[in-house]
């Protein structure tokens, strides 16, 4: 992947999508962020431009630098255009099995014949996505963490027909990223969401059976196990239905120790996912500021 000039796609504009695009970018590289609702990518226009005026009023980044950035990002609401000639093409739609598998069989038909089709998808099997493409070898997972920007790892999943190259050229992409890597097997929740998952499903049921207040068992995670955010605030930025849909695959395969809290259900069920919809756990005001709900 180093020294090439071919752009990377990245399918799906929305939080992880277009944050996985931003950082593609800041690498150097050219990326077409592709949706087919132009309302998405306009979003992630407005999104991509805050994060980025942010980088610069920290001083992280130049103005001539962030105006570099914008520059490698065309967004694309024609999946063919957005393919033509890319190395890499990483999907980032919704949770959803039926929309990954009509995605997948897109990129197959129409992705370069040597590109890597690689999915950001944090619960479902790398080998199931591999089975719905006509050359299973060259699908793989690259797992990135929300937000993609700061977060700076990458979790690369290898399918059972994944092949050494596909595996090498995920490497290689993360590596130009300035991304720490590992490589699991395709098992249930992979390493990471499975982790989280099981601490956020806990934590769910520790709030629903009155053990202590989602603002106190977040505080009690970070100072006590020195994690970077709470399981509260860390399923609002990631969206509590996400949350859901991974636990309930997590359910089917694994068992019981998984079964999703009824109270994040509910949750789910009243609309409040997170910071996208301005209530979760917490509520936001202007997408950024937290109190409690």
């Amino acid at each position: 992947m180093k020294g090439s000039a071919r752009p990377v796609a990245v399918i799906g504009a929305g939080t992880m999508g277009h944050g996985i695009g931003m950082v593609v970018a800041r690498a150097g590289l050219d990326v077409r962020l592709h949706d087919a609702d132009p309302q998405a990518l306009v979003w992630a226009k407005s999104r991509i431009e805050y994060a980025l005026g942010r980088s610069v009023a920290r001083g992280n980044l130049s103005r001539e630098q962030r105006e570099g950035v914008l520059d490698r990002i065309r967004l694309v609401d024609d999946l063919g255009e957005a393919l033509e000639g890319v190395a890499f093409a990483i999907e980032s739609v919704t949770e959803d099995a039926d929309v990954k598998r009509s995605a997948f069989v897109e990129l197959d038909r129409l992705a370069p014949a040597d590109a890597v089709l690689a999915s950001n998808t944090s619960a479902l099997s790398i080998t199931l996505i591999g089975s719905w493409t006509r050359s299973p070898e060259r699908v793989v997972g690259v797992h990135f963490f929300n937000p993609p920007d700061r977060m700076p790892f990458v979790e690369i999943v290898r399918g059972v027909r994944t092949s050494e190259r596909t595996i090498g050229s995920a490497r290689a992409l993360c590596d130009r990223l300035d991304k720490e890597t590992i490589v699991v097997a395709d098992r249930p929740g992979f390493a990471t969401s499975r982790l989280s998952a099981s601490l956020g499903n806990e934590a769910w049921y520790m709030f629903m059976e009155g053990v202590a207040s989602p603002a106190e068992i977040d505080k009690a995670v970070k100072l006590a196990l020195g994690h970077p955010m709470g399981p509260f605030e860390l399923g609002d930025l990631i969206g509590l239905d996400v949350r859901l849909s991974v636990l309930r695959t997590l359910h089917e395969e694994l068992g019981e120790r998984f079964r999703p809290c009824p109270l994040l259900v509910k949750y789910v069920e009243a609309g409040h996912l997170g910071r996208k919809t301005g209530r979760g756990v917490y509520e936001y005001h202007d997408g950024n500021e937290q109190s409690d709900a």
